[in-house]
């Protein structure tokens, strides 16, 4: 059964939202609707709604006329095996010591590295984006230079392979990893499984750092946040209360242009800069407090 798309751009979170309230009202329903700021500064939300029949085109066409939206972007897609597609397309990722496979690739697994399994059911934080990659890469930057932790936390995990790799490393330290998704909290707890680290990576659901087993945790000493622009800002003043003095985050989930703002919101609280890196169009920022 093919699967119709429809999506559009207009100002405004809240004008985004009022539009997608209005489609989930339209007949056909949708099987899903979703709305997503921009994040290229320019201001614009991204309402789109997927059906399992041909959308009203006349019905888009006049909720997007009545909101101020883009004409709508209509597709049909194809009946696609989306979990061996993504199998046989995501390739192993290398970051310094680090290598993130599916289980599909585990015959590709080198000696002497630090094999991540994270299965390609789940495209969130997998590592092949330039984000968890970039992340990665400051984790084995910060280890070689001889930086040792004790308490890390990893704010919006996803997969939790930026948790993972910190328990891999550093067999002392207690690792938490949170995030807002409950989803993203089940497949957590599935990866942590897979790589035999029950009971070295507790996963928690949190919006950023309201929970009080993560609060009950804190200072870390070392901290990571993969996630996007709006709540890297949203979350420095917290950062800054629940950072040890000393302490280290690495920050990531923003574009290049975007780093010079999430720099001086942190430096704003305390922090400074010691390292970034851009991959592609992605930045990851190591800072420190």
């Amino acid at each position: 059964m093919p699967t119709y798309t429809a999506l559009t751009t207009l100002p405004g979170g809240d004008a985004a939202e009022a539009l997608a309230e209005a489609i989930e009202r339209m007949e056909p329903e949708p099987t899903g609707v979703g709305v997503f700021e921009i994040e290229d500064d320019s201001g614009l939300w991204e309402v789109g709604a997927y059906f399992l029949e041909e959308p009203d085109e006349v019905t888009l066409e006049l909720l997007r006329t009545a909101f101020g939206a883009a004409p709508f972007a209509l597709s049909e897609l194809p009946e696609i095996d989306w979990v061996a597609k993504v199998r046989r397309e995501l390739a192993p990722v290398e970051a310094g010591r680090f290598f993130v496979f599916g289980s599909h690739d585990i015959d590709k697994v080198p000696e002497g590295r630090v094999a991540l399994q994270i299965e390609a059911t789940v495209a969130f934080g997998t590592g092949h984006h330039g984000t968890t990659l970039g992340c990665l890469r400051a984790l084995d930057r910060l280890l070689d230079s001889g930086a040792t932790y004790a308490n890390v936390a990893d704010i919006g995990c996803g997969t939790a392979v930026l948790a993972m790799a910190a328990a891999h490393e550093l067999p002392d330290a207690r690792v938490i990893a949170s995030d807002i998704d409950e989803v993203a909290v089940d497949v957590a707890k599935a990866n942590v499984s897979i790589n035999n680290l029950e009971g070295r990576v507790a996963c928690y659901e949190a919006a950023g750092f309201a929970n009080p087993d993560l609060q009950a945790a804190a200072p870390f000493d070392l901290i990571f946040a993969n996630i996007l622009k709006g709540p890297l800002l949203e979350l420095a003043p917290d950062m800054a209360r629940h950072a040890a003095p000393g302490g280290t985050v690495i920050l990531s989930g923003l574009l290049v242009v975007q780093a010079e703002s999430i720099i001086e919101a942190y430096e704003a609280q305390g922090f400074r800069l010691a390292h970034r890196e851009d991959l592609g169009e992605w930045s990851a920022l190591t800072l420190t407090r």
